[in-house]
């Protein structure tokens, strides 16, 4: 029977590239290879097809000597066919390692290892919420974190005490078992022990022959001042148990800062907003802000008293150096920033009233820059719509 053309047998141009004739060879191979196309005795002969283009096509110099000759280049040299029962000539590695790829196990190549042996235990994630005060002081908190410890009856073996584990019987220890299908040689977990390479007939009652137990484990966290959202802390070696030994996994502690009835943090700056009367922002005054901390200033309260200037507007900002929040493993602190709005009075006596107009009618312009600049540009806006539509 006539070969047919191997660009053809792979369906790609006689152009293509490494990476699209390794893509169109893998494609093709996983159509036709054998044990998906159980029951057609054509499958095996397509399947050889497709490795045998490939084994050449793969290869540069096969490939120059067949795009130059035809099949009448591959005389004396070896097309990758099957032969022998096996993968013959130089193909065999190339497709040996795709295949690794796409059936995992086959071949036993890239799994092929022995039982399982100590093994580190697995990273515990634990989130905590914190005050803002909690994060501008520091703090030292109790927590508690679910977890798996190693069994202390067993010592983590799972046999029940005064025995041991046993050779599995079916992988004789290795962890993993070998099937032939065909011309294949598959290699997967061993069913009976799950790996492990041993058995279990007597296991311990306390840990029920996992050789570890679920509890909760009872912690004192140190955070330090000026974490911020999404801070982590590390607990080396307090993750969960390791099996058969193997080492303790990390706790890594995630936190997150409650918002604030007060302030609102931007970085290492603090932010808050205080109402205004309207006669202490007409008259200017001193107003008291709450603070997170004491120190120079404050009156140990956790209040500082904030100078409002005269004829202070509500949008107005005070800044207070360094009574923001400390910066992480730094001596230097933000700021406070105290935004000011101008409360207005209700419910007003008739006298009260009485004095608001009084006050009304002696205003003079100049005390209402803001108004007057404000009609200033409102005037010129209509003068320009009245005027465009006189025109």
């Amino acid at each position: 029977m006539n070969k047919r053309d191997y660009y053809e047998v792979l369906e790609v141009e006689r152009t293509v590239d490494e990476v699209t004739l390794k893509s169109a060879f893998r494609k093709k191979a996983m159509q036709h290879h054998p044990d998906r196309n159980q029951g057609d005795p054509e499958a095996e002969v397509r399947f050889k097809e497709v490795n045998e283009a490939y084994s050449v096509l793969s290869d540069a110099q096969k490939r120059a000597a067949y795009d130059r000759y035809g099949h009448a280049g591959m005389n004396g040299q070896s097309a990758g066919g099957f032969g022998g029962g096996g993968f013959g000539g130089a193909g065999f590695s190339n497709v040996e390692d795709i295949f690794s790829e796409m059936f995992g196990d086959i071949f036993g190549q890239q799994q092929r290892r022995g039982p399982q042996g100590a093994q580190r235990g697995p990273d515990v994630r634990y989130d905590y919420e914190i005050s803002l005060e909690q994060a501008y002081k520091g703090a030292e908190v109790e927590i508690t974190i679910p977890t798996t410890m190693t069994c202390e009856v067993c010592h983590g073996s799972g046999a029940k005490a005064g025995t041991k584990p046993s050779t599995c019987s079916t992988c004789g220890g290795a962890g993993r078992v070998r099937a032939s299908n065909g011309f294949f040689a598959v290699e997967r977990t061993c069913p009976s022990c799950n790996g492990q390479g041993q058995t279990i007939k007597d296991p311990c009652t306390n840990c029920h022959g996992h050789g570890q137990v679920r509890q909760n484990k009872d912690l004192r966290v140190r955070i330090p001042a000026g974490v911020d959202d999404g801070a982590r802390i590390l607990l080396k070696g307090e993750g969960q148990a390791g099996v058969k030994g193997g080492p303790k996994g990390d706790l890594y502690i995630f936190l997150s800062v409650a918002e604030h009835e007060i302030f609102e943090r931007d970085g290492a700056d603090l932010h808050c907003s205080i109402p205004v009367p309207m006669t202490t922002a007409i008259l200017g005054g001193e107003l008291d802000v709450p603070c997170l901390m004491g120190g120079e200033g404050c009156d140990g309260q956790c209040k500082l008293s904030v100078d409002i200037p005269e004829g202070a507007q509500t949008g107005h900002k005070v800044k207070l150096k360094g009574r923001g929040m400390p910066v992480l493993n730094s001596k230097q602190k933000g700021d406070l920033i105290v935004e000011l709005f101008i409360e207005t009075p209700k419910h007003l006596t008739a006298r009260q009233k009485e004095l608001m107009k009084e006050f009304a009618t002696l205003a003079e312009e100049q005390s209402y820059a803001q108004s007057q600049g404000f009609m200033h540009r409102a005037k010129r806006f209509w003068d320009d719509i009245t005027g465009a539509a006189a025109q």
